[in-house]
């Protein structure tokens, strides 16, 4: 009786004992969780013809449909020009350095130590670098190496600088432009990232110091070759966009005053309609001539240290004739798809944001967001009617050196858009003047990080089980043990009772 009872117990314990290893491998196997593996960072310095900004940007490691969902984490603007001033002025060059060290310092306050090493590091140079190397090619890749050694000694993932193309520049800012305006993905109910369903894009219109860019997606195109293919989040889009060289803000003004002093006839003076009235300054015939979009323009007799004084006549009519001289609207007459100096341009279609230097003169008028073209055209005559005095007085907390020529850069953005672009008092009102979206800048630099997730390899999700190791080899060992002796106890009670 005792041999059975025993037998019994024994019996029970090996059934238990596999029944709870059964469990535990099946809660061990089928019950873990997936834990994100956190965030990836990135930086950017956008190297513009007038300065240099740091960006830096995060993202979710395992991304959405091979693009990384990112957001702005930082924007520091190097105080100083652009980098292809360094070498000109000394004391300025130090300046600069030492804003550069500010801007890296904040980075590092930003991303976690551990992952300094797995942050990506680009600069990418545009208009500015672009015009220095037809120029001059050895400064150029001197200050790009200068560059890549500064970049070197911070504890970042460096992977290089470059010069970027206009096309590049504007792809990047249509790219920016509509991930921030939520075209690409938006979060549905269930908190996930989708497609927005019969989503548009929006087009993109940068304005530089020495370069600008259009960039848009055509409802038809009927020249072939004349779009690019851009894959964002799995879906693929045909966008248009060209980036003209020297009709940047700066290097634009430079042309007009230098077609200005040309008509002198070999005068020290020069009168501008586009400065206000009352307003005059002394330069060397250098800055005017020394850049590369004003060499064609330089007189025979040309002296960089010639002092040329240029007096303000604030004339707003006169100012626009002037400004519109600077374009080539006849390289391709009769051709309806056509925007300036012979460049194709299918018809412009659906909403724009206009940003960079679009957004800050309009802020200059008193301007944000969407207005109509003749709320522009007032506020641009207004403004360009002020004499000097009585413009520093309404705007003295605006630098002198950008005041003076608002009433130039908007002349020149209603030649652009209207003369050049082709929009119309109808179309003008589906531009947006703004700086940023949700406290993201709108730059080309997110862009260019958005692409580059798309060759930074995901990280798959972390798997959180719900035993540790330890325990989970502990309870298969102590049960497998039990189950073992379990099953020679009863071995051994069948065999002394047969």
């Amino acid at each position: 009786m005792v041999s059975k009872l025993a037998a019994a117990i024994a019996f029970f314990f090996l059934l238990a004992s596999l029944a709870v290893i059964v469990t535990v491998a099946v809660i061990q196997i089928h019950k873990k969780s997936y834990v994100s593996p956190g965030l990836k960072y990135g930086i950017v310095l956008d190297a513009g013809s007038s300065r240099t900004t740091v960006y830096v940007y995060q993202w979710p490691a395992e991304k959405e449909n091979n693009t990384g969902v990112v957001n702005q984490t930082l924007r520091c603007d190097v105080q100083g020009p652009g980098i292809s001033s360094f070498g000109l002025d000394t004391k300025q060059d130090e300046k600069t350095w030492n804003s550069f060290n500010d801007c890296m310092n904040k980075t590092k306050s930003i991303i976690p130590t551990v992952q300094y090493n797995a942050t990506p590091t680009y600069l990418g140079a545009t208009a500015g670098m672009r015009l220095l190397r037809s120029k001059n090619e050895t400064a150029a890749s001197s200050i790009l190496s200068t560059m890549q050694q500064y970049l070197q000694s911070w504890p970042f993932d460096f992977k290089g600088v470059s010069i970027i193309t206009g096309q590049e520049e504007g792809i990047y800012g249509w790219i920016t432009a509509n991930y921030l305006m939520g075209n690409f993905v938006e979060k549905n109910l269930w908190n996930s990232w989708v497609r927005p369903h019969r989503a548009e894009t929006t087009g993109s219109l940068d304005l530089g110091g020495a370069s600008t860019q259009i960039a848009f997606s055509p409802e038809q195109d009927s020249k072939p070759n004349s779009t690019i293919a851009v894959v964002m989040y799995g879906y693929e889009y045909q966008v248009y966009t060209h980036s003209f060289q020297c009709y940047g803000r700066d290097e634009a003004e430079k042309r007009l005053l230098a077609a200005l002093v040309q008509r002198t006839s070999g005068k020290s003076y020069a009168e501008n309609p586009c400065y206000p009235q009352y307003y005059n300054t002394t330069v060397n015939a250098k800055y005017i001539f020394g850049s590369q979009c004003t060499v064609a323009q330089r007189p025979a007799d040309y002296n960089p240290n010639q002092r040329l004084t240029i007096l303000g006549t604030g004339d707003p009519a006169l100012c626009r004739k002037e400004v519109l001289s600077i374009f080539n609207f006849t390289a391709c007459p009769g051709e309806p798809n056509c925007s300036f100096d012979g460049v194709y341009q299918p018809d412009i279609t659906g909403k724009f944001v206009a940003y960079s230097g679009f957004y800050y003169t309009t802020v200059a008028l008193n301007l944000m967001g969407s207005f109509q073209l003749d709320n522009f055209n007032s506020s641009t005559w207004s403004f360009c009617s002020l004499e000097w005095p009585k413009l520093q007085e309404m705007h003295s907390s605006v630098k002198k050196i950008y005041l003076k020529s608002y009433c130039f850069s908007a002349n020149y953005i209603y030649s652009l858009l209207v003369n050049g672009y082709k929009f119309n008092a109808q179309s003008w009102m589906q531009i947006s003047f703004q700086r940023e979206v949700d406290n993201s800048s709108i730059s080309w630099s997110l862009g260019y990080m958005l692409n580059l997730t798309n060759m930074i390899p995901a990280e798959a999700d972390l798997v959180k089980l719900p035993m540790t190791s330890s325990v989970f080899a502990g309870l298969l060992f102590m049960f497998s043990m039990l189950a073992i002796l379990s099953l020679m106890f009863l071995v051994i009670s069948v065999v002394r009772s047969c």
